[in-house]
């Protein structure tokens, strides 16, 4: 945990607790757990409450606790000072629209109708700006192309382009006629190239675009920024792969009623745990997990995590042992746990660690679907709903005059996405094989 939301307080201001009572609720990423005092005391005032008590680090502050009840009044107006972030870089710099004289003094080596590069002219004419008078980094000082383009970045306020400005070295030609006499009679001379007319760019009309229709931003809580942040990282980072199996449920349908008839009700969900158990023990390599640096890491224990969903969000309470657990207990255990996780009252014991991870929505009219792994385990199976499908035997057997004929029956599809650094094809479709095995050969569940 490295931060909470508190969601209610227990003990006011002015009241006094004893130790083991409840002071405060406080939202993890998780659940909702209860914040227990150590000692006798009075909350002489309550520092973080209501929009403040949102994502507070370990070892904030909270509240402030007194022994004497004289001493209450004393912390009335008590205010914890915060570090004050430092300033930023856009309210320490001064303005770059009000950037001053100098820092566009130009202190080039050139005539001023040399200034500008021939790029720089063209970009800065085409906008109507006048840029002689930027600091030029060209040979002498003259002003390139990158140097308007970054005056333009850092909003230098450039001055307009003005017809007088740009027909300089005309007004210089026409005041020295002996000098362009004597130009124009020599042969090598270049002829003067006319200035080009500064160009205002038109103003570009925008439209106004609506939109029809409303929407309304839902703050995520803890326990949905963890999910994204968790499966974000396990799909960018764990090497899927997956692998599909269709499983016959007429016999798991048919053990059912018998329970049933004996007053023993276990679902769907309780088989596929068990069965899952099983497979696991037979194939312990799926219930692996991938060590940084060391390899695979196989547990000595089936801890199997079932996804239940909350209004919170989703969450994998842990059967310990299940390989260990008959169906009743599977059965008590899966109800208890998804009753306190739907109620976030479940201890972190509980839903943190496991080594195989099983999602089940067949309840919820779902046929099949792809799990994402949720690391450190190496595999989850994604289970869909039972699908009434016509089977057809393909076995041809020439001995036999009447073949076996097309048939329906209710099969379900498990997908098993895997870790491919720790489960590799082959051993992923043994685990497959086993669970199938267990399920179409449900009295194997019962020893």
């Amino acid at each position: 945990m490295e931060t909470g939301t508190i969601s209610s307080w227990k003990i006011g201001a002015g009241q006094s607790f004893a130790a083991g009572d409840v002071l405060c609720e406080i939202e993890t990423d998780k659940a909702t757990i209860d914040f227990e005092a150590q000692d006798d005391g009075i909350i002489a005032k309550i520092l973080k409450e209501g929009k403040d008590a949102v994502d507070l680090k370990v070892g904030v502050p909270i509240c402030v606790v007194v022994d004497d009840e004289d001493d209450v009044s004393s912390f009335a107006n008590y205010t914890v000072e915060e570090d004050k972030p430092e300033a930023s870089s856009a309210d320490s710099a001064p303005n770059a629209a009000s950037v001053s004289d100098e820092s566009i003094e130009s202190t080039a080596n050139v005539s001023l109708e040399h200034i500008l590069m021939p790029a720089a002219r063209h970009l800065s004419q085409s906008r109507g700006l006048d840029a002689t008078g930027l600091k030029g980094s060209g040979k002498g000082g003259r002003v390139t192309k990158a140097d308007v383009l970054k005056a333009l970045q850092d909003g230098i306020s450039l001055p307009p382009l003005s017809t007088t400005s740009t027909a300089v070295s005309l007004e210089k030609d026409s005041a020295s006629p002996s000098s362009s006499a004597v130009s124009a009679a020599t042969p090598s001379s270049t002829p003067i190239a006319s200035p080009p007319i500064a160009v205002t760019p038109a103003d570009v009309v925008i439209p106004t675009i609506s939109t029809s229709g409303t929407f309304t931003d839902v703050r995520n809580n803890n326990m949905r920024k963890v999910i994204a942040k968790r499966l974000t990282e396990s799909k960018s980072t764990v090497p899927h792969f997956y692998a599909t199996a269709e499983i016959e449920l007429d016999n798991i349908m048919t053990l059912r009623k018998k329970l049933k008839d004996m007053e023993v009700k276990v679902s769907v969900n309780d088989l596929i745990i068990r069965a899952s158990a099983l497979a696991l023990r037979d194939v312990p390599e799926v219930n692996s997990s991938f060590a940084k640096g060391d390899g695979v890491k196989m547990s000595s224990t089936i801890d199997i995590s079932v996804a239940v969903a909350t209004p919170g969000g989703l969450i994998t309470p842990i059967l310990r042992n299940t390989d260990q657990l008959g169906l009743s207990d599977i059965s008590s255990k899966v109800k208890d746990l998804a009753t306190r996780a739907r109620d976030g009252k479940l201890a972190p014991e509980e839903y943190q660690g496991g080594t195989f991870c099983i999602s089940n929505l067949g309840m919820f009219g779902i046929n099949e679907f792809s799990a994402v792994i949720n690391p450190p385990q190496a595999a989850i199976l994604a289970v869909g709903g039972g699908v009434k499908k016509v089977i057809v035997n393909t076995v041809y057997n020439e001995n036999e005059k009447i073949q076996e004929q097309p048939c329906v029956k209710n099969v379900m599809s498990a997908r098993l996405s895997a870790d491919r650094r720790v489960v590799d094809e082959a051993t992923a479709g043994l685990f497959l094989g086993a669970l199938t095995s267990y399920l179409t050969k449900p009295e194997l569940l019962l020893l």
